[in-house]
């Protein structure tokens, strides 16, 4: 099992680099990214996962654009190598760690193509760790940066090319890893968290100019938050060096924030949100978001009944399916996930950035009272 990865001092564990020292079936590694015209007329987005205890690395490419969401999807069994990220014509390449990546899915019987650069504009941003557990046993923990970033390049769906420059579309980018539930759902004693079961999930960064703010928050279902997190990120110009390391002249990390959402009524999609952002000085930086253009997590994989994250297809397996938006029901497992294009005003700033909203089960603040059930 020993790859080059070893021939480098970056061991974390016992075991050659190929083998991850958690045991756990779910462990995984995963690339996310997306892209964005600043008119908010496409949003892009590229998922790409490692998951080698269950022997499957996939990835997926979807873009809304003209109200309809393409999507490409590739799946493979694992590479030995965990240099190779590829599935099919699908791979992505970290050009230069931390500052520039490269995604490509090669001509293929899809009909879907790219190649999209990104280029850092901040330094990554650590957030919290993800954990959750089921009764006693932890089925999430997990580690994740977040970078904002240009794009440039194209992407061309079904023959038609869209053109991609960096003084035009913008984007964001993490990298995750660590274990989380994925793939078949598991046999055996119903899981505790089916007695009341509730996911709320809020994500927002936006691009300002000169800087990003960033936001996350996971309640409980009464509202409490089990992880809260925001800051101010200074960005820096194309032509400009990205510092390797981040200082507090990079990132102002807030001492305390608070969101509000309205939700569009008969759904958990949102239709309006605000976010605070508290300073340790007690400025307080208050932002209204309001959404233009809405994505289907679902479209790279997240609650896919047939695309999820890690499941088994075969050898290798390739597909592409589309979907008008305004025909999506709102209420089901697989379509309450999603990312909204918003346009952000702070004060006398105008930016435009990423909404993401995850809402299963109850939650008393936004009146949600059963599983899938909508806003009032």
């Amino acid at each position: 099992m020993i790859t080059d990865f070893d021939d480098y001092l970056i061991h974390q564990a016992p075991f050659p680099v190929n083998q991850p020292g958690l045991s756990n079936r779910n462990f995984y590694d995963r690339y996310w990214f997306n892209g964005f015209d600043k008119a908010g007329n496409f949003l892009f987005e590229v998922g790409f996962g490692r998951y080698p205890h269950r022997f499957v690395q996939d990835g997926h490419f979807s873009v809304t654009v003209e109200g309809v969401q393409h999507s490409f999807h590739a799946s493979r069994r694992v590479a030995d190598n965990p240099m190779d990220s590829t599935a099919g014509p699908l791979r992505v390449e970290v050009v230069q760690p931390m500052r520039i990546v490269r995604v490509v899915i090669e001509p293929n019987d899809t009909e879907i193509e790219c190649d999209l650069t990104f280029h850092a504009k901040a330094p990554p941003i650590q957030e919290p760790k993800n954990v959750m557990y089921d009764g006693a046993r932890l089925i999430m923990d997990t580690q994740r940066f977040t970078q904002y970033g240009t794009w440039e390049g194209f992407f061309s769906i079904k023959g038609r090319r869209f053109e991609v420059k960096r003084n035009q579309v913008i984007g964001n980018r993490d990298k995750s890893w660590g274990m989380r539930p994925v793939g078949e759902y598991e046999d055996g004693a119903p899981s505790k968290l089916t007695t009341d079961p509730g996911v709320y999930w809020v994500w927002s960064p936006l691009h300002f100019d000169g800087f990003c703010t960033h936001f996350l928050t996971r309640e409980m279902p009464d509202g409490h938050p089990q992880e809260l997190s925001a800051s101010i990120v200074k960005t820096h110009g194309d032509n400009e060096e990205v510092p390797k390391d981040v200082t507090e002249a990079d990132e102002e990390v807030m001492a305390m924030a608070r969101h509000q959402i309205r939700w569009r009524s008969g759904t958990r999609w949102p239709e309006a949100a605000t976010l605070d952002l508290i300073a340790r000085d007690g400025k307080k930086r208050h932002v209204e978001l309001e959404p233009m253009l809405r994505f289907q997590m679902m479209g790279i994989g997240y609650q896919h009944p047939e695309w999820g994250h890690a499941m088994w297809r075969d050898e290798l397996d390739t597909g592409y399916e589309s979907w008008n938006l305004d025909e999506v029901e709102p209420d089901e497992y697989c379509t309450i996930h999603v990312h909204n294009v918003v346009r952000a005003k702070m004060g006398d700033q105008t930016g435009i950035g990423i909404l993401e909203t995850l809402v299963f089960g109850r939650h008393e603040p936004s009146g949600f009272e059963d599983l899938f059930d909508g806003a009032p």
